[in-house]
């Protein structure tokens, strides 16, 4: 056991394959009770010893691949957890926000145990935010973007306290894949994270971020269901482990609402970090191309074939009709002209690139265009031929959890090539997060050099080009509310 003193009190963790690890420690108040919904607030301090070797309790969960039913019951939702080889070093930390729609996610997941990357020579920091109405619903009395505030909250936590850890809270690097991709490219954009991280790492980021007409029409709807208004007033009455299943009744008939919310219901998305003009005042690309970021140096990239993951959990593999490929076009690429190919491709590759490719690229685009660094990757390795070089491949891959959790179902059998891949990225994120060099060329907007992990790896120009060139005019705007129908009741 190892014993460490946080702001807060002192805490007791473990020492697990030769690295010390503390789990759920507390870096804000439980966010519940008179607190429900509010802006993240200091953790009281308390006597004694804390024993810090079990995760804590999630934040209330949406149902999807059954999140609801994981994690321990509670209500001490916003804890961190720590993984550090040398609590008396002075090393580089890596902050790590989990993906899941802005909806679902947990830190206690088995595919983010740090281990293997603090065996690289990083401390590395996992915490829980929350996610869905509690995180993101646009509700009247309350601040916008609560869960990104939360990650302030953790990256505040961690400047105070790092240093006890043997981490050096001069060096930190966030990092995050999907909606945790989004989450970095928001706090890049926010004033309130200035300066709490030193580089940054975003994967897939995901282009929807909401209007505060279309949150609010959608917070609308999902308190509609449990006959409330949107107000902390009424929602706070609401259990936390009961609101989610009114988020996942929305989600069931979120098709009736694509003459209102647009993109956003074809695509299933009902939360998004919210452009409100305060928390986040502008988009990330704005911000980026504005210079908000240009002394922060950024790793973007994404998958190949980013949609084949939603792809094989709808059961379209192999299935997309010539219908379905035109009305994808419509929907996510009005005007934009795409050569010609088979239906499945094609609406792959729309889907991919409105949702993932291209949002990723336009934010390392906008950085450069700054006067900012960026350095652009693509992971093109395909396991096996169902999932290919799909969404969510990368994090088993930065991790090492080459064998556990969800996320390494898209892996299939451990192979000599994943351990090489993994071993690649793993170098490419702890070198950059050391010295800020991941291994390759800056990218810029002549030779547009561009990492692509696969066996073997390659530095070569963006291999997208032709999705480059389709979307270089575009630009990635809040989602609008389409209609002024009343919400249901």
């Amino acid at each position: 056991m190892v014993e460490v003193r946080v702001t807060a009190g002192t805490v007791r963790g473990s020492v697990e394959s030769g690295v010390a690890v503390f789990r759920g420690i507390p870096f804000a108040a439980p966010p519940v009770g008179a607190l429900r919904f509010a802006a993240p607030q200091p953790v009281a301090a308390w006597e004694g010893v804390r024993e810090a070797v079990a995760f804590g309790p999630p934040p209330p969960q949406a149902g999807f691949f059954g999140m609801d039913g994981m994690g321990v019951a509670g209500d001490d939702w916003l804890t961190v957890n720590v993984w550090s080889s040398a609590v008396s070093g002075d090393l580089p930390v890596m902050v790590w926000i989990q993906g899941g729609g802005y909806t679902v996610g947990m830190s206690g997941l088995p595919e983010y145990d740090g281990t293997r990357l603090a065996h690289d020579g990083v401390v590395v920091v996992t915490f829980n935010y929350r996610v869905g109405v509690e995180g993101f619903a646009a509700i009247e009395g309350a601040p916008a973007n609560r869960g990104l505030l939360d990650q302030v909250a953790a990256l505040q936590w961690v400047r105070d306290n790092i240093r006890a850890f043997g981490g050096d809270p001069a060096r930190v690097t966030v990092f995050g894949q999907s909606a945790g991709g989004g989450s970095v490219a928001a706090l890049l954009a926010m004033p309130r994270a200035s300066g709490l991280f030193h580089r940054a790492i975003a994967s897939s980021v995901p282009g929807p971020f909401f209007t505060p007409e279309l949150a609010a029409d959608v917070a609308e709807v999902c308190a509609a269901e449990l006959g409330l208004r949107p107000t902390v007033a009424d929602l706070s009455t609401v259990d936390p482990t009961v609101l989610p299943i009114a988020g996942d009744e929305v989600m069931a008939k979120i098709g009736q609402f694509a003459g209102r919310w647009g993109q956003a219901a074809h695509k299933q998305i009902p939360f998004a970090p919210v452009v409100d003009g305060d928390v986040l005042p502008v988009t990330p690309w704005q911000a980026l191309a504005d210079g908000a970021a240009r002394d922060v140096e950024l790793i973007v990239g994404h998958t190949r074939h980013e949609q084949r993951l939603l792809s094989v959990l709808e059961g379209l593999v192999g299935s997309v009709t010539p219908e379905q490929a035109s009305a994808a076009l419509e929907v996510f690429a009005p005007g934009l002209a795409y050569p010609s190919a088979e239906p499945e491709e094609l609406f792959e590759l729309v889907c991919s690139d409105w949702l993932f490719r291209m949002p990723s690229l336009h934010l390392a685009e906008a950085q450069v265009a700054a006067g900012g660094r960026a350095f652009v990757h693509v992971v093109a390795w395909e396991p096996t031929p169902v999932f290919r070089a799909c969404h969510g491949l990368d994090v088993p891959l930065v991790f090492g959890s080459l064998d556990r959790g969800q996320a390494a179902a898209v892996l299939g059998e451990v192979t000599a090539d994943t351990e090489e891949v993994s071993a690649q990225m793993r170098g490419a994120w702890t070198g950059f997060a050391r010295d800020g060099d991941p291994g390759w060329p800056a990218y810029d907007a002549v030779s547009r050099l561009t990492r692509v992990f696969d066996v073997p790896s390659a530095v070569v120009e963006y291999p997208e080009e032709t999705s480059r060139r389709i979307w270089a005019g575009h630009r990635f705007e809040p989602l609008p509310l389409i209609g002024g129908i009343p919400a249901a009741g």
